[in-house]
């Protein structure tokens, strides 16, 4: 039988571009190992940072290096998906923040009536959507954080209303407390305050990224996080923990090297990591998730809480990143992580799974 193409999309219009490349070359190298290299062949395409699309990506996958705008590139714009993809079976879109985890690109593989990897466009909005994801958590009962939304509307308004909204902010959730764009992802434009002065800022940058702004309480926790893989009977992985210098976890200390520690598995109780399995499935499921995605929680270790913070519906994919760590962890290494995510997204669409090629 001949080999499925598997359409790698990296790349996109989003400020996680350049982890987006990384996590493509990890999956792609994936894919080439024996036994995958059998049943898949694969097509990468990627979107530069001004949205248009590169066929036949094989140089950017190899130097890891983005693309600048030049005349001579065989591309095509963003809206409109070029001819050269009707030969791929299923797309395996590796597009981390806006305009690639948040729906959109799954919206356009629906269209297409094409099977792809990962959470469809409900899953992917709610689950960028910071807002959205807390209304759906709240809705299931699992615990969170105190919060407040606020509009961008509200931080642009007159000077006798900004001050009341801090006031507000300040009697409902104190000091320290974290600012949030709804809809970036990988830490990108948050900002932690410990004061009036640093509160109205980060409302100021945040604002400058999304109309939509989520305000978190604050809280001496250890941070955690679980991977979860499947459709309908999703699996929980054993629980890993992030320990970092900074202030908190932002998108330098995530990506720089050497800036955090992991450890897998946490060294936590048996009973918490039993909550922490079970809420990640049960937050997947709130989302309508599907293949993969992580989800994140703060232990309190002096009261023994687990309090969920969010879910990632595709998480950076780099041989050394959380995600795929944490199932090789659990017994699942690497190719055979990206082989299950394929057939995941094949069985969503009872598309029948590839059979190796015959020599």
């Amino acid at each position: 039988m001949a080999k499925m193409r598997v359409g790698l999309l990296f790349g996109g219009c989003s400020g996680e571009h350049e982890v987006s490349i990384a996590s493509a070359q990890a999956i792609a190298r994936g894919l080439s190992l024996e036994g995958n290299a059998e049943k898949y062949d694969v097509v990468p395409v990627y979107i530069r940072k001004d949205g248009v699309w590169v066929m036949d990506a094989k140089d950017v996958l190899a130097s890891g290096e983005s693309l600048v705008v030049s005349g001579n590139m065989p591309v095509e714009p963003m809206g409109r998906i070029p001819s050269a993809t009707d030969g791929i079976d299923i797309w395996f879109p590796v597009l981390h923040g806006p305009n690639g985890e948040d729906g959109t690109i799954q919206g356009v593989f629906e269209l297409m009536q094409m099977p792809y990897v990962g959470c469809g466009v409900l899953a992917s909005a709610v689950g960028m959507d910071k807002l959205a994801m807390k209304s759906a958590f709240a809705q299931v009962g699992l615990p969170q954080v105190k919060y407040m939304e606020v509009l961008r509307s509200q931080v642009y308004s007159n000077p006798c209303i900004f001050p009341k909204l801090c006031d507000d902010i300040e009697a409902a959730l104190g000091y320290p407390c974290f600012v949030k764009p709804a809809n970036l992802g990988s830490s990108v434009g948050i900002a932690k305050a410990k004061d009036r002065r640093e509160l109205e800022a980060a409302l100021d940058s945040a604002a400058s990224y999304d109309r939509r702004i989520i305000v978190e309480a604050g809280v001496v926790a250890r941070e955690v996080e679980c991977a979860i893989l499947g459709n309908d009977n999703p699996q929980a992985s054993v629980i890993g923990e992030i320990s970092f210098n900074g202030d908190f976890y932002d998108y330098e200390t995530k990506y720089t090297s050497g800036q955090a520690d992991l450890a897998i598995p946490a060294p936590l109780p048996d009973n918490i990591v039993t909550v922490i399995q079970e809420q990640a499935i049960q937050a997947f499921q709130a989302i309508d998730g599907a293949g993969l995605s992580r989800v994140d929680f703060f232990y309190l270790e002096a009261t023994g809480e687990v309090i969920i913070n969010e879910i990632n519906t595709f998480p950076g994919f780099t041989a050394t990143s959380m995600y795929p760590t944490l199932w090789q962890a659990s017994g699942i290494p690497f190719d055979q992580l990206v082989d299950q995510l394929i057939q995941l997204g094949l069985e969503r669409t009872g598309t029948p799974a590839p059979s190796p090629a015959v020599a």
